[in-house]
C-alpha cells in the first residue's frame, strides 16, 4: 500500500515480488505519476495494480499487507484488514523481526538521520557487518534481508510513521536513540483528529480512539515515536538527546524498563574536531558516541569516524563554492527549527547568508525563525507555497518564486565574495516538487549549471 516515488516502496516490491509472492500494489498516484517506479517493476509477471485509488476487495483477501509511511492512522483499507485478521506492517518492523539481528534504531523530529548515519559509520570503522535503513532514500530495508547474516548489525532511521510499525509488531531495537522532539507532522495528526470528530461513533468507541492520544496533534506524534524504546528489555540502552529528555521521562519515565544514557553536545570531547559545521552537529554526534558506547564500541574508533565524517547528502551539504560564495544544499530542512539551525551554523556574524525558503505549510510556530532571520540574512528568497503565504508579510523585502531556477539565479545575483546560499526552506516541499529529495536534486541541478 503506496508504492512511492523514493525507491523504498519499489525496492520493497521488488524484494517480495522476487520470493515469489502474489502481489498487489495500490496507489493513489497515478499511473503517470508513478512511471518512473512502475518502469523498474515492469518485468515481474506477478505483480498486479490498482493505481489512482485504493479498493476494498483488495485487503480482504490477502496474507499480509505492508503499509507505506504515511498511511493515515483511522485508512478503511487497513481497517478492513484488520477485521479481516490479515496483519498490517512496514517494512523495517518486518525486517527487524525476520532478520532477528541487532538493531541500532534512531527517531527524533531533527538529527535522526545525521545520527543514523554516524552511527552507520561508526560501526563501520569499528569493521562489525552492518547495514543501514530505514527512512533513507532509495533503500528498501526488506531487500537489506538478503544481505545480513547473524553477524551483522541493522542501523535504522525511523520516522513516527515506521514507530507506529514498531507497535504493531511489539518490537524496539536493542539501541534505541531519540535525538530532538519538536513539533512537525502536525497537518498529518491534526487531519487524523479531524477524522476521528467526524466518524459516527458511539460514545465507548470515541473514547477508546481518543485514549489513543490522536484528539491531541502533539501528543500522537510524541506516542508514536515513543514505540521505539516502548518494547525495549531491561538489557537495552535508550540513548536520550538532552533537549527532548524531560518530555520522554515525564511522558513515559514509568513505561520505560531499558537502561537510560542522556547525551549531547557536551558528551562529545572538545578536542574531537568535527568536518561538520554547528554545534547541532557536535550534539549529533554526542548522541552517536553515546550509542556506540552502549555498543560497546571504543572512543578511538569513535573518533576517527566522526572526525572524518563529511555529512548526509540534503542536511547542510557543502554542494560547491563559486566565486567566493559557498552554497549548501539543506532541503530536509521541513521545519523553522532546522532552518535556524542550518542559519546558526554557517553564519559569520555579518549578515552574510542569501536565504531561500518557503513552500508548503505544515501548521507549525514560525514566529522564532522569522525573528531570528533578520540576524543572519543580507537577503531572503521565497519559493511559493501555502506555507510561503503564511509568512510573507514578516519578511520585508523578500522576493517571491513560482519556480526554482529563477529563486536561484537571484541569490547568485545577490551573493558577493564572501557570502553563503543558504537553501533551507523551512517548509513541506508538496506542491512545486515531488518530495524534499526531488527538491534538493533539482537545486544541486542548477548549482551544477552555473559558471
Amino acid at each position: 500500500m503506496g508504492l512511492g516515488l523514493l525507491g523504498r516502496g519499489v525496492g520493497d516490491a521488488r524484494y517480495l515480488a522476487e520470493q515469489g509472492a502474489e502481489l498487489i500494489v495500490t496507489d493513489l498516484k497515478t499511473e503517470e505519476q508513478l512511471a518512473t517506479s512502475l518502469a523498474e517493476l515492469s518485468a515481474f509477471k506477478n505483480i498486479s495494480y490498482r493505481l489512482g485509488e485504493h479498493a476494498l476487495e483488495d485487503f480482504r483477501n490477502r496474507d499480509l499487507i505492508v503499509k507505506a509511511a504515511g498511511v493515515p492512522l483511522d485508512s478503511e483499507f487497513i481497517a478492513a484488514a484488520k477485521e479481516a485478521g490479515i496483519p498490517v506492517r512496514m517494512s523495517a518492523d518486518l525486517f527487524m523481526e525476520l532478520s532477528n539481528i541487532p538493531t541500532i534504531g534512531v527517531t527524533g523530529t531533527r538529527g535522526k538521520s545525521t545520527v543514523a548515519y554516524m552511527v552507520h559509520a561508526i560501526l563501520k570503522e569499528a569493521g562489525k557487518p552492518v547495514v543501514l535503513g530505514g527512512n533513507v532514500r532509495g533503500v528498501s530495508t526488506l531487500a537489506l534481508l538478503d544481505e545480513v547474516t547473524p553477524e551483522h548489525t541493522a542501523v535504522l532511521e525511523l520516522d513516527s510513521w515506521q514507530c507506529q510499525g514498531l507497535a504493531e509488531a511489539a518490537l524496539s531495537p536493542q539501541v534505541a536513540v531519540f535525538t530532538t522532539f519538536m513539533h512537525d507532522h502536525m497537518n498529518y495528526y491534526r487531519q487524523a483528529r479531524e477524522r476521528v470528530a467526524q466518524m459516527n461513533l458511539s460514545d465507548s468507541e470515541r473514547a477508546q480512539a481518543e485514549s489513543s492520544a490522536y484528539h491531541d496533534d502533539i501528543g500522537a506524534y510524541l506516542a508514536d515515536k515513543a514505540n521505539i524504546f516502548l518494547y525495549q528489555d531491561p538489557d537495552d540502552t535508550l540513548v536520550l538527546g538532552r533537549q527532548c529528555a524531560p518530555t520522554i521521562i515525564d511522558a513515559f519515565g514509568e513505561n520505560i524498563v531499558s537502561n537510560i544514557s542522556i547525551a549531547d553536545e557536551a558528551t562529545l570531547p572538545e578536542e574531537w574536531v568535527l568536518k561538520l559545521p554547528g554545534v547541532h552537529n557536535r550534539y549529533n554526534a554526542g548522541l552517536a558516541l553515546a550509542a556506540a558506547r552502549a555498543y560497546g564500541i571504543e572512543d578511538s574508533v569513535s573518533r576517527k569516524a566522526l572526525e572524518s565524517f563529511t555529512g548526509v547528502p540534503g542536511r547542510l551539504q557543502l554542494i560547491a563554492e563559486k566565486k567566493g560564495v559557498k552554497i549548501y544544499n539543506d532541503t530536509n530542512a521541513t521545519t523553522p527549527e532546522a532552518t535556524l539551525a542550518a542559519l546558526e551554523a554557517i553564519s559569520d556574524g555579518t549578515k552574510n547568508v542569501v536565504l531561500i525558503m518557503g513552500g508548503a505549510d505544515k501548521g507549525l510556530d514560525m514566529n522564532k525563525l522569522l525573528l531570528e532571520i533578520p540576524n543572519y540574512t543580507k537577503r531572503v528568497i521565497l519559493l511559493s507555497g501555502t506555507g510561503t503565504s503564511r509568512v510573507l508579510e514578516f519578511l520585508t523585502g523578500a522576493s517571491v518564486f513560482g519556480e526554482l531556477a529563477p529563486a536561484v539565479e537571484e541569490a547568485f545575483f545577490a551573493a558577493e565574495n564572501g557570502d553563503v546560499i543558504l537553501f533551507s526552506p523551512a517548509f513541506a516541499s508538496f506542491g512545486m516538487f515531488k518530495n524534499e529529495y526531488d527538491r534538493g536534486d533539482q537545486f544541486n541541478a542548477l548549482i551544477q549549471k552555473k559558471a
